[in-house]
């Protein structure tokens, strides 16, 4: 793998859009064969990109994407305690684009389906990904990884801040 870079927009309509583009000899990678969009489970399992919102901490949500097309969402009162969040009516609109050295995946969250007061307010975020090399073995990778293992629900993690919107 030579790199992975994440992009991050708030657009106008109120929605949180995440680009991930992982690069690299992706044959030596296990990437999830594509599927048709939808809710998966246990997805930090393999390859798959992850996104964490807190409008104030403790509480959070996480988003796991696959390249698969799947994803999952968490609702999370403090630390790794929470559940399965939203189920399809999150629907955060994933797509994929990949070559032999390159993949793209964007997810489109749209905040107002977590609450009202996600779309304009300040957020906290952290950014991560698991990647799966062809042997099975996992790295962790993070905007930010607090001291000891690689922990992406730490707070300190949370290392972007988005500003709310002003009109």
């Amino acid at each position: 793998m030579r790199g992975l870079t994440a992009r991050l927009q708030r657009t106008g309509a109120g929605d949180l859009k995440v680009t991930y583009v992982l690069e690299g000899e992706l044959p030596r990678l296990r990437i999830p064969a594509p599927t048709r969009s939808r809710v998966g489970e246990k997805l930090w399992q393999h390859t798959c990109f992850e996104l964490f919102i807190a409008r104030h901490m403790p509480a959070y949500h996480e988003f796991n994407f696959s390249p698969s097309g799947e994803w999952a969402a968490y609702a999370f009162g403090r630390y790794r305690e929470g559940a399965a969040f939203g189920g399809d009516a999150l629907d955060p609109r994933v797509a994929v684009r990949a070559g032999a050295e390159r993949l793209e995946l964007d997810a489109t969250v749209q905040l107002k389906r977590i609450s009202s007061l996600h779309v304009a307010e300040k957020l906290s975020l952290a950014l991560s990904a698991v990647i799966e090399d062809a042997d099975g073995g996992l790295s962790y990778w993070a905007l930010r990884h607090p001291p000891g293992k690689p922990d992406f629900h730490h707070p300190e993690a949370f290392a972007l801040t988005l500003d709310e919107v002003r009109n």
